[in-house]
């Protein structure tokens, strides 16, 4: 079986360690890389080739939604995962115009996280 690649980006480390320790429990996933900015997201989808980017909304720099826009528009590129602790409907919208292919709060359980990456 052929692991699921993941990205994780998030400009707090804490988060990034707490998703990477959900997702390394389960036998098909692979966490290939972790970007502080959306900026390095991008700049490592292509260096790391992940099947999921898991994208934080509000980040410094370069916003989790420019780096989804970025990201999504190029060919073959991996889906995108949005996730956040603002329930806002306007974060929502804008994220699936981005491109995103999925919409997580960050106050939902392991098992939603893992399920939703495997969608």
């Amino acid at each position: 079986m052929t692991a699921i690649r993941v990205l994780l980006a998030d400009d707090h480390h804490l988060v990034r360690t707490g998703f990477r320790v959900i997702l390394e429990t389960e036998d098909d996933f692979e966490v290939v890389g972790e970007a502080s900015d959306g900026e390095q997201a991008v700049r490592m989808v292509s260096a790391v080739n992940p099947d999921v980017v898991l994208m934080d909304v509000r980040m410094p720099g370069v916003d989790g939604l420019t780096a989804t826009r970025r990201i999504t528009a190029t060919p073959d590129g991996p889906a995108v995962l949005i996730l956040t602790t603002f329930d806002r409907d306007d974060y929502l919208f804008a994220a699936l115009e981005a491109g995103a292919s999925g919409f997580l709060l960050k106050n939902g359980t392991p098992e939603a996280l893992i399920d939703a990456v495997r969608v």
